[in-house]
């Protein structure tokens, strides 16, 4: 597929149903949402959100075969965030964790600033616990340029250059059967200029860019990071 192609694609994707569309919940809270995708164990079983260790970071693809997220489990509930702002300056809502304790969230694992991501061989960005001597703990730390996010107020930035927050993906969790589904996101998504960026690389890795940015099927395999990829950067 050639670049121009795909990126005409993107942008017919970007506002057509059922693949997205953009939905108000009651709450407030605008929803772009993707294909309803189950999050599943290494074995392709469910992930029950007791199996979910806390303040770890693990990670998923969504809404595409290529684009990683974080699950994190906090160590707190998480309410609803207001007053986010897109880099353009218009305000959404960011949702607030789902589970019996509100603690499980999900975002984007792609930096606003330079579009790090984690990679097989290599992760730049993750969830950091610890406080360390460039960043405060708890919270979501990209080594390549020092953008730091708050995960427990819609990876809200805190530090760094990163011009907007981490794209939130929205979570639902199935009560009656103990299971956990992304739907979509809410604030300002990087897919665009992620595929565009790692055009070439994605094509290789995923025998073409059709691939990389197939849309992920009923579920998607949720991994420890530290199983995902070979070396995680720590700053």
């Amino acid at each position: 597929m050639k670049r121009r192609e795909f990126l005409g694609s993107c942008a017919l994707l970007s506002g057509f149903a059922p693949l997205a569309c953009a939905v108000a919940l009651p709450e407030g809270v605008e929803v772009r949402r993707y294909a309803r995708a189950r999050l599943v164990d290494a074995h392709g079983n469910p992930l029950r959100q007791a199996a979910i260790a806390a303040e770890t970071n693990y990670v998923f693809m969504y809404p595409y075969a290529a684009t990683p997220c974080f699950l994190l489990r906090l160590a707190k509930s998480v309410p609803p965030a207001k007053a986010m702002h897109r880099e353009q300056g218009d305000p959404y809502m960011a949702p607030g964790g789902v589970g019996p304790a509100r603690d499980l969230v999900a975002f984007s694992a792609i930096c606003a600033h330079k579009l790090a991501y984690p990679t097989r061989d290599v992760s730049f960005i993750r969830y950091q616990r610890r406080r360390s001597a460039t960043s405060s703990g708890n919270v979501i730390h990209c080594c390549a340029d020092h953008s730091v996010y708050d995960p427990s107020a819609g990876a809200r930035v805190v530090a760094g250059p990163a011009p907007q927050p981490l794209a939130c993906i929205v979570l639902e969790h199935d009560a009656a059967r103990d299971e956990l589904y992304a739907v979509g996101t809410a604030g300002a998504e990087q897919f665009v200029p992620f595929f565009a960026k790692y055009e070439m690389k994605l094509t290789f890795e995923y025998g073409g860019l059709g691939r990389a940015h197939a849309p992920v099927g009923d579920t998607t395999v949720v991994r420890e990071l530290s199983n995902y990829c070979r070396n995680t950067i720590e700053c």
